[in-house]
């Protein structure tokens, strides 16, 4: 009976399942939001300028019927309402959560890319968290969900939200693939969200939840996964 409801999952939710879990036994908690986010939380409140590209219609899905809102880019809409959320009910840091969701991209589909896919994003926020807890964190991540063989690398990277910022990538089976943004939470993050950035800081990060899929399963293109062919419980 176990394998036969197993068979029944997607692939993406096996692996969202396989991700939540690892990161859970890591002390994380899961956090939701929702897809239509207005501009506040989906950049506003994470350092976005006025003026960034990723605001341009090529790339966000902004609704006709309701100024103001979009459909979110990424999952960091609910890194900030969690942070707001917290503030609110007078908590203090630390706390670190997870965010699996589905994110939305106005942009040309091909075998790597889709207008809609799967996100998990980290948080990690308290007094005395550095650059080497939040490697340490995904390194351990990537040996439990690739094999003890994985290791990671940082390169130096921008993103508006953190700073310093950092693509990472993974060797995996003698090979080196880019698979995630991540970096130090940005002071004016924290400080949109209620929270001291004299006496907080933190980490982010986040990946595609489907790229990881195509890479644990073999799975050579994106598109199979939004075409509701029961053929993909192959993999």
């Amino acid at each position: 009976m176990e394998k036969e409801q197993k068979g029944s999952e997607h692939p993406i939710s096996i692996i969202i399942n396989e991700i939540v879990s690892i990161f859970s036994n890591m002390g994380f908690e899961v956090a939701l939001g929702p897809e239509l986010e207005d501009e506040w939380h989906n950049f506003d409140a994470l350092n976005f300028p006025k003026d960034h590209p990723a605001r341009d219609m090529q790339d966000t899905f902004f609704i006709k019927d309701k100024p103001g809102y979009v459909l979110r880019t990424h999952t960091s809409n609910t890194q900030v309402r969690f942070m707001e959320q917290f503030v609110k009910e007078n908590k203090e840091p630390p706390f670190a959560i997870v965010v699996p969701g589905k994110v939305f991209r106005n942009e040309a589909t091909d075998a790597g890319h889709e207008m809609q896919f799967f996100q998990m994003e980290g948080l990690m926020v308290g007094k005395d968290i550095n650059v080497a807890n939040m490697k340490w964190v995904l390194s351990d991540f990537f040996k439990k969900f690739l094999g003890t063989d994985a290791e990671i690398r940082l390169r130096p990277s921008f993103f508006p939200f953190v700073e310093p910022g950092f693509e990472v990538d993974v060797r995996h089976n003698g090979k080196w693939m880019e698979v995630l943004g991540a970096g130090m939470v940005h002071p004016n993050v924290l400080q949109n969200c209620g929270l001291d950035p004299q006496k907080y800081q933190g980490f982010a990060f986040g990946f595609g939840v489907d790229r990881l899929t195509m890479i644990k399963f073999g799975i050579p293109d994106i598109r199979l996964f939004y075409q509701g062919d029961l053929r993909l419980n192959q993999f």
